[in-house]
């Protein structure tokens, strides 16, 4: 098994001359992701690629699955490294290597050679001309197919000599960290932790807030919301979770505020808190996992009225996904059976019988006007005894 590893990468190639900044951004997240796996690793970077090096016995299909989850990665290519000791060497260590991986099986084959290094003496052409001709040698059973081959050989004449044949798909997108801050309004529920993996994907680093309704809702729906953050965190990196007790704002509203209207004021403060952590916290804008049409307060008319009191951009990354859609991605990543754990949280136990579905701003409006005594008093009251839980992948 191959104890280096082959990074490529899509969209940084090209960023032009702020390349290296992506590139350090994305080896930040490769030894953040490693970094639970038992021994040391090397990261480097050199022309367009980045080396891991286990220094030590590692477990190949860990270190894959951990570098699945490492945003701007699009190939990972477990990597044979050799130091370039002429053409002889080379097609010695290639039926080496192709004895160690394939043995005599019957394949198709083509080699695919590149030249980074110039100087090399021999053109890519005829150092796969060469290297097939000694391969129908040395493996009989083997064919070569230049179209649609069993087996495709990749020859890397770099500084060192890369040989591999195998490309893991990564999970695309651009490194964490490379596009700002958001604040991501964390639930229990299936699309939230969906949306904050989709907006990580894009570079940018998440922080969330959770708001729990003590004793409505249980410690075991807060530790369902922790949970998430974890896996999320896989993706994301650390993220610096608010939990905010959300009660007695809660019952104030469906005290004063016509019920139909419930969910649209909870949720307008609920922004107003989220937007003023936003701000001690450096964020840009507030992510939401909202999907058009999905529930009575993500109608276009609710929406719009939620978005009324933010001053921050709102980004919805499932603003246009069925459920089936965002189903299907939790799945992938791996929330999707905590979401469906039966914790409910302040969301979904405090849903009105019959919500408005096309709320007039004035009658929101007029509606929060008799929550004025009292309701600024709690809002700073929920900021200040806000806990704050430092999520990390395990």
């Amino acid at each position: 098994m191959s104890n280096a590893f082959l990074i490529k990468y899509g969209e940084i190639g090209i960023k032009g001359k702020n390349r290296h900044l992506f590139e350090d951004a994305l080896v930040h997240q490769i030894k953040y992701a490693l970094k639970p796996i038992g021994g040391a690793f090397q990261v480097t970077k050199e022309q367009g690629r980045i080396y891991i090096e286990a220094l030590g016995e590692c477990d190949q299909e860990e270190v894959v699955g951990r570098l699945q989850c490492v945003f701007g990665i699009v190939g990972i290519c477990p990597v044979e490294i050799r130091e370039d000791q002429g053409f002889e060497k080379l097609a010695q260590d290639v039926i080496a290597y192709l004895q160690e991986n394939y043995g005599s099986k019957a394949l198709t084959f083509k080699v695919h050679t590149r030249r980074a290094r110039k100087n090399y003496p021999m053109p890519s052409m005829e150092v796969n001309a060469a290297l097939g001709e000694r391969i129908l040698e040395a493996f009989p059973d083997m064919k070569v197919d230049v179209h649609h081959p069993d087996l495709m050989l990749h020859i890397e004449i770099r500084k060192m000599i890369n040989i591999y044949s195998q490309t893991i798909p990564g999970p695309g997108g651009m490194p964490v960290g490379t596009n700002g801050k958001g604040m991501l309004l964390l639930s229990g529920g299936i699309d939230s932790p969906v949306a904050g993996y989709m907006i990580a994907k894009r570079g940018v680093k998440i922080d969330a807030v959770y708001f729990h309704a003590p004793p409505y809702t249980s410690e075991r729906a807060k530790q369902k919301v922790i949970d998430l953050a974890k896996v999320v965190a896989k993706y994301a990196g650390p993220i610096y979770l608010k939990v905010v007790d959300f009660t007695a704002i809660q019952m104030y509203i469906y005290e004063k505020c016509p019920h139909d209207e419930l969910t649209i004021i909870m949720r307008r403060y609920m922004m107003r808190i989220a937007e003023r952590f936003a701000e001690e916290t450096g964020s840009l804008g507030l992510i939401t996992g909202e999907s058009i049409g999905q529930v009575a307060s993500q109608t276009m008319h609710s929406l719009a009225a939620t978005d009324e009191v933010c001053r921050f951009p709102v980004y919805r990354p499932l603003i246009g996904f069925d459920k089936i859609e965002i189903i299907n991605i939790s799945e992938k990543i791996g929330t999707y059976e905590t979401s469906i754990l039966p914790y409910e949280d302040c969301c979904t136990i405090f849903v009105a019988k019959h919500p408005v579905t096309k709320p007039g701003l004035k009658a929101i409006r007029r509606s929060e006007q008799k929550l004025q005594e009292q309701i600024d008093g709690m809002v700073k009251a929920a900021i200040e005894t806000a806990e704050t839980v430092v999520v990390e992948a395990e």
